[in-house]
C-alpha cells in the first residue's frame, strides 16, 4: 500500500486554466517519470499514489487549493471502499451490536459512507473502484469481525433514514398518513405517531411539510420498518430542544434488544442517547477510518481531545476545550434598546417584552419550534413589519434561518462584494476553511458548506447588530465550536452585538451572555421574555424542556443529567438546573 494519498478535488480544478501547474512542478516527472499525468477525455490531471513523494510542491502550486496529499504513516491495509481515481476512500467500518451506537466526527470523512456499506446500499471495493466483487471476494479480504458482519447480514434487513431528509418531497407525492402506513411492518402505527407526534400533520402532503416536520416524519417512517438493523443519520437536524430529547428518548427506547446507529451533531444529544460509540477520523473528502467501540463518555472525551488512547493514533493537532464557566453577563454600556412588539397572523400571534443589549453582547435565543424565534430575529431586522412597536433603523447584518443560494455566483463574487470589514472576512475565511471553495458557485455548494459561507459573510459585513437564525445547522461538532469562538472573538473585539437563535444547547451555552427564553403554545401563541442573566435563562430554559445538565468533571463539556439519576433529582429540589451540581 503507498506511504500516502492524493487528492483531487475536481469540483475545483480549472484544468487548462493554470496551464497544470502540478505536473510542472511534480519533480518526479522532472525525472521522467509520469507521476502527474492529464487524463484523457476529461483533462483532469491524476495523480499515482505510488509514485508521489509527498514533496507537496504541487499542494503548493495550485492555484485553487484543489489538491491534498495526505500521509498515511498510522494507516495500515488498504481501503474497504473509494469512490473514483484521487478520490475519498474509507479504511474501516463500524460494527454495530445490540443497543444505540453513536457515531461522532467531523462531516466529510465517511459516516454517511458507512453507513451505506453497512446498509448495502454500496458494497466494498477494496479500492479497485472499477472492478466488480463477487460476495466471496469481498468477503474473502474484508478483516474478521467486519466479515462475521457481512455474512450475517445476507439475510438481515435494515432500515435506513437518511441524512438529506428534504429528498423525501420529491420521492412521495402523497400524505403522511399514506406514507406511514405503506411502511408499517410492525404493526406500530399508532405508536409511532404518538412518540413522534405527527397527530396533526397526518393529512398534509408530504411536500408541504417544514423541515421538522419532515424529519419527524422520516425517523418514523424509518421506525416503522420491522428491520435487523436500524441506521438514522442525522437525525436531530431541524428539531427543537424538546423534539431532540423526546426523539432520542424514543430511540433509545426502542433499541434496547434491537442493533441502532446514529450519526449526531449535537454533542449533549450524543451524549445523553448512546450506549457506546465510534470516532470517525481522517481528512476532509480525503479519507476516513473508524475507531474501535468506546464508553460513551470516554468515547467523546477523546475525540475532543483529538487522541485515540487505545488505538494509540492522534488525528487533530489540538485539543477542542470548554471552560470551567460558561460566558457571564457583560457590564459594558447599552448599545441600543428595543421595544414591545406584537404581530398577528392567521392562527397565530407573537409578542415580546422590551429589552437592550450591550457593547460586545452576545444573546442567545432559545425555545421549542414554532414560538416566534425567526419572526422575532426579521422583526429586528426589518424583514417583517411590527403590528405594534417600531423598526430600530439599524444597520443589519442578518443570516436566515433558510439560505437561498444565489444563481450564476461564486463565493469569491459573495466575498468581493463591497461593504465588508476586509479583515473579518479573511479571519472568517480561514477559520472557517472557505479558501477551498472559493472557485464553487453558491448553487453548487453542500448543506455545511453554505452554512460556513453564509455565516462567514454575515459576520463580515460593516453592521450595528449581527443576526444569526439557526447557525449551527449542518455544520459538524468542531465547525460548531469553531464558529462559537470566531463570534465570540469578532463580537467582542468589534464592540458590535449579536442575536443568536440556536437549538444546540451546547453551542448556545458556548457563545451566550444572556439568554431570550421564548414560551407558549407552538403554532398557536408566543411570547419572547427580556434577555435574563445567563443561570436565570438557562434554568428558565431547562425547566421547560424539563431536563438537568452538568459539565463533564474531565472535558468540562455541557452534559444532560440522566432522567431521574442522583444528580438530575438533586439539582431539581434544589431549582438549579443549570450546572449547579459538581461531579
Amino acid at each position: 500500500m503507498s506511504p500516502r494519498i492524493a487528492i483531487l478535488d475536481r469540483d475545483l480544478c480549472i484544468r487548462e486554466k493554470c496551464g497544470y501547474q502540478c505536473e510542472k512542478v511534480c519533480p518526479v516527472n522532472r525525472m521522467g517519470e509520469e507521476c502527474i499525468v492529464t487524463e484523457e477525455g476529461t483533462r483532469f490531471p491524476v495523480i499515482n499514489d505510488f509514485l508521489c513523494i509527498g514533496c507537496g510542491l504541487c499542494v503548493k502550486k495550485c492555484p485553487v487549493g484543489a489538491i491534498t496529499i495526505i500521509n498515511l504513516a498510522s494507516e495500515t491495509g488498504e481501503p474497504t471502499f473509494q469512490y473514483g481515481v484521487n478520490s475519498f476512500r474509507l479504511y474501516s467500518l463500524p460494527l454495530p451490536k445490540d443497543g444505540l451506537c453513536g457515531i461522532v466526527g467531523r462531516n466529510g470523512i465517511g459516516k454517511s459512507t458507512a453507513l451505506n456499506l453497512l446498509s448495502r446500499k454500496l458494497l466494498p471495493n477494496f479500492g479497485e473502484y472499477d472492478k466488480e466483487f463477487s460476495e466471496a471476494e469481498i468477503l474473502e479480504r474484508l478483516p474478521i469481525a467486519t466479515r462475521r458482519y457481512f455474512e450475517s447480514e445476507k439475510e438481515i434487513s435494515v432500515s435506513y433514514k437518511p441524512q438529506m431528509v428534504d429528498k423525501l418531497r420529491e420521492a412521495f407525492p402523497g400524505t403522511v398518513d399514506d406514507l406511514l402506513h405503506r411502511m408499517d411492518e410492525r404493526s406500530a402505527y399508532s405508536m409511532a405517531i404518538e412518540k413522534f407526534s405527527l397527530k396533526s400533520i397526518l393529512r398534509r402532503k408530504i411536500g408541504q411539510l417544514s423541515g421538522g416536520e419532515l424529519q419527524r416524519v422520516s425517523i418514523a417512517a424509518a421506525y416503522l420498518k420491522n428491520a435487523d438493523v436500524y441506521y438514522m443519520d442525522e437525525p436531530c437536524n431541524y428539531l427543537d430542544i424538546e423534539e431532540r430529547l423526546r426523539t432520542c428518548l424514543a430511540l433509545r427506547e426502542f433499541s434496547e434488544g434491537r442493533r441502532m446507529m446514529v450519526v449526531e451533531h449535537d454533542l449533549a444529544i450524543l451524549d445523553y442517547m448512546s450506549d457506546y460509540i465510534y470516532i470517525f477520523y481522517g481528512e476532509e473528502n480525503g479519507y476516513g477510518a473508524s475507531s474501535g467501540s468506546k464508553s460513551t463518555r470516554a468515547g467523546i472525551n477523546e475525540y475532543l481531545a483529538g487522541f485515540l488512547r487505545e488505538e494509540n493514533i492522534r488525528f487533530r493537532d489540538r485539543e477542542i476545550k470548554f471552560s470551567e464557566y460558561s460566558e457571564r453577563e457583560t457590564h459594558t454600556k447599552i448599545r441600543f434598546t428595543y421595544p414591545e412588539f406584537k404581530k398577528k397572523f392567521e392562527g397565530f400571534s407573537f409578542s415580546s417584552e422590551e429589552g437592550e443589549i450591550r457593547d460586545g453582547e452576545i444573546i442567545g435565543i432559545v425555545g421549542k419550534n414554532a414560538l416566534g424565534k425567526s419572526l422575532f430575529v426579521k422583526l429586528l431586522a426589518g424583514v417583517e413589519k411590527p403590528d405594534e412597536g417600531e423598526s430600530l433603523g439599524l444597520k443589519v447584518s442578518y443570516k436566515p434561518q433558510y439560505i437561498q443560494p444565489q444563481k450564476d455566483t461564486t463565493v469569491l463574487d459573495l466575498f468581493s462584494k463591497k461593504g465588508l470589514d476586509a479583515q473579518i472576512a479573511e479571519n472568517a475565511k480561514r477559520e472557517l476553511s472557505l479558501h477551498k471553495l472559493m472557485e464553487k458557485e453558491l448553487e453548487h455548494l453542500s448543506g455545511g458548506e453554505l452554512q460556513r459561507v453564509s455565516i462567514a459573510y454575515a459576520l463580515s459585513q460593516k453592521a450595528d447588530i449581527y443576526l444569526f437564525d439557526e447557525p449551527t445547522a449542518f455544520l459538524d461538532i468542531e465547525q460548531r465550536l469553531c464558529f462559537s469562538d470566531l463570534l465570540r472573538r469578532t463580537i467582542s473585539e468589534s464592540e458590535k452585538c449579536a442575536f443568536v437563535v440556536d437549538h444546540d444547547v451546547v453551542f448556545a451555552d458556548s457563545i451566550s451572555h444572556r439568554l431570550m427564553v421564548f414560551s407558549g403554545q407552538s403554532s398557536i401563541k408566543g411570547h419572547a421574555a427580556a434577555p435574563l442573566p445567563k443561570k436565570d435563562g438557562m434554568n428558565s430554559f431547562l425547566k421547560l424542556a424539563g431536563i438537568t445538565m452538568r459539565r463533564d468533571r474531565d472535558s468540562k463539556r455541557p452534559r444532560i443529567n440522566k432522567p431521574n439519576s442522583v444528580l438530575d433529582r438533586e439539582q431539581r429540589e434544589k431549582g438549579e438546573y443549570y450546572y449547579a451540581t459538581k461531579e
